[in-house]
């Protein structure tokens, strides 16, 4: 009987293998396999239609040393497997279960050869001898059926020409995507900032495109360092694509690789190296982002491909101190103060940079937070000056527009504010901020239910992401209680160091007659935030709610300490004299708000706190003052 050599690549149904190298690929695409899942492949291919037992794949993929739980580690192994190739237990068209003894192999392969010598069929391993006698019939019979194959095979190829195009086409358009945290390669953990600071700047340019659903950086970030399957960030973020990659710096070379990976598939189909000098960084971010836009299935427009490939030399020096400045933390004084120092730096070594101002501003905000607390007179100027260089610079810089909208709001210059929004949304129409902050501008109008599908649209863009809370809050001031204390909540869940989640669900709590309630997540806000002055406002309420007058009291006249010797905001007094009832001293405070132009002052129109005070005309006529009794 005739022998045939064993062929290097074994083909499957759509599937092929190669032997040599270990790859798989389904109608030309690679499939991602390794470890266990694919080591199992190679011996079921080796032995086609033969029982492989589990003591046998024991001995191969476990040796004797080693200690696991042998039955779960395999079932994993083997059920991985079917993943890739599409294949059920149940009804399996690849690999059969034999119960309690092992796997077999059971779909034809390009293993079967027949020989003509002695019109026998050579019965490759694992064919049936039923299926051996039917194909020597076959042969026997081969010169009366050879004219019916003929035309039945053209007439079947016509069929399949107007009815199986492609399978191409059941793949479904990649639409959405997400760029997991680049792999740092470079051998230094203190790196980690330039491997994160690519994934953002890529995250970025991805992000220009309208057609084009990007997850944001606060959402991947939750994977980096993680081992979980594609198909499954895939879902968690419900996307179509996935791109994963790595970057490596060797002195003055930065090596990036990237791919692109189906969600669904796990199949790579595109993949590749980039090397760059690190002057010219920024073009190497462009010509990623560029490469990837032309793999993915939506239209880019002119000026989307000109911005991807818009990109200006930067110092090397100057960039390493932006990136140190833009993954440093915000909660306290000293950080922002931090920050700020790395961006300033940045902007001596660069001042073309226009990234590095619009980093400086986010400091100064930072520092005009709830919870750092420096008076808005002393943060917005430089805030304004800082962001207009960055527009100058750069138009086509969305993050500047976004600041630029908030600070506008914040001084009740309401149709420059939406201007400035709609101008964000514009260059960067998946900037999950853009949308929160365009939801808050809505917020202010009393547009509630627009503010929230904003919201919602946000919380798309960034699933993961700190986002929760802003939501919550939106959800709060609209008044949808119940749904605020839950998406908090869930926020907590996967964020227990977010402070501002606590915050905001000590409001949902006391809005709800839950103050007794509140009183935890308000200290854990306090605790969290380095006891700003704005949380122990609303802990006043909380207490005076609950029946403890005399802590409430306390606190306010701790709050009366500290404005002695350093800046608290006005909606600090304004939230502790509304929880005690005191109406009079909260006006008091509401008109040194409206001197400062104090943010408390844009959610006049809604802010379910400010009800006792609507009846009085001095509340009516300040919404006139600050605008908020005309349409924008």
């Amino acid at each position: 009987m005739a022998t045939q050599a064993k062929p290097s690549v074994v083909s499957f149904g759509a599937y092929e293998f190669n032997l040599c190298s270990g790859e798989l690929r389904k109608e030309g695409m690679r499939v991602r396999l390794e470890g266990q899942p694919l080591a199992v492949l190679q011996m079921l291919l080796d032995r086609p239609g033969e029982l492989v037992t589990r003591e046998e794949l024991q001995k191969r993929l476990w040796p004797a040393d080693t200690f696991v739980d042998f039955e779960h580690s395999l079932n994993a192994a083997v059920k991985r497997l079917r993943e890739r190739l599409n294949d059920s237990a149940d009804q399996p068209r690849f690999i059969e279960t034999l119960a309690r003894r092992g796997y077999r192999f059971v779909a034809l392969t390009n293993g079967f050869v027949a020989d003509r010598e002695t019109e026998k069929a050579v019965l490759v391993p694992g064919e049936s001898r039923s299926r051996a006698t039917v194909t020597f019939r076959l042969q026997r019979l081969w010169p009366f059926v050879a004219a019916a194959v003929c035309f039945s095979g053209i007439a079947l190829w016509g069929w399949r020409q107007s009815h199986n195009r492609p399978p191409i086409l059941t793949i479904p358009a990649i639409r959405s995507l997400a760029v997991l945290p680049l792999q740092n390669l470079s051998g230094d953990p203190s790196q980690e900032y330039f491997a994160d600071g690519m994934t953002e700047e890529l995250i970025g340019k991805l992000s220009m495109i309208h057609g084009l659903r990007v997850i944001s950086r606060t959402s991947v970030m939750r994977f980096k360092d993680t081992h979980s399957p594609v198909p499954e960030i895939a879902a968690a973020l419900h996307v179509d694509a996935i791109v994963e990659g790595s970057v490596m710096r060797e002195g003055n070379l930065v090596r990036v690789h990237a791919q692109l990976i189906r969600g669904a598939t796990d199949e790579h189909f595109w993949s590749e190296t980039y090397d760059r000098q690190r002057e010219d960084i920024l073009a190497l971010e462009s010509a990623v982002a560029q490469a990837i836009a032309s793999k993915v299935e939506v239209s880019v427009t002119w000026e989307e491909r000109a911005r991807l490939a818009a990109a200006q030399h930067v110092s090397p020096e100057a960039y390493e101190s932006y990136l140190k400045g833009m993954f440093g933390k915000d909660y306290t004084k000293a950080e922002v103060d931090q920050s700020a120092a790395y961006f300033e730096d940045a902007i001596r070594r660069d001042p073309t940079f226009a990234p590095a101002y619009v980093g400086l501003a986010a400091a100064y905000g930072s520092l005009g937070s709830p919870f750092v607390g420096a008076s808005p007179d002393e943060v917005r100027p430089k805030m304004i000056n800082a962001l207009r260089k960055a527009v100058q610079l750069d138009p086509g810089t969305a993050n500047a527009n976004l600041m630029l909208a908030g600070i506008y709001g914040n001084q009740w210059q309401w149709a420059e504010s939406k201007a400035e929004y709609k101008q964000a949304l514009a260059l960067n129409p998946n900037h999950p901020g853009a949308h929160i902050g365009f939801s808050h501008w809505l917020l202010s109008q009393g547009r509630t239910e627009e503010a929230i599908a904003w919201a919602q649209r946000a919380s798309e863009l960034d699933p993961l992401g700190g986002l929760g809370s802003n939501v919550g809050w939106i959800l709060f001031q609209a008044r949808h209680y119940d749904e605020a204390i839950r998406e908090l909540r869930r926020v907590i869940a996967v964020s227990p160091e977010d402070a501002y989640a606590y915050w905001f669900l000590g409001f949902a709590l006391i809005a709800t007659g839950q103050p007794d309630q509140a009183i935890a997540p308000l200290e854990q806000a306090r605790s969290l935030s380095g006891g700003s002055s704005a949380v122990i406002g609303v802990l006043v309420r909380a207490y005076a709610h609950a029946g403890r007058r005399g802590d409430a009291l306390r606190l306010v006249d701790e709050l009366k300490r500290r404005e002695k010797t350093s800046y608290v905001p006005p909606a600090a007094f304004v939230n502790a004299y509304l929880g005690l009832g005191d109406n009079e001293r909260a006006f008091v405070w509401l008109e040194r708000a409206y001197q400062e132009k104090a943010e408390i002052l844009c959610y006049l129109k809604v802010h379910p706190f400010f009800d006792p005070l609507r009846g009085d005309s001095r509340y009516r006529n300040l919404v006139h003052r600050v605008g908020l009794d005309k349409a924008w």
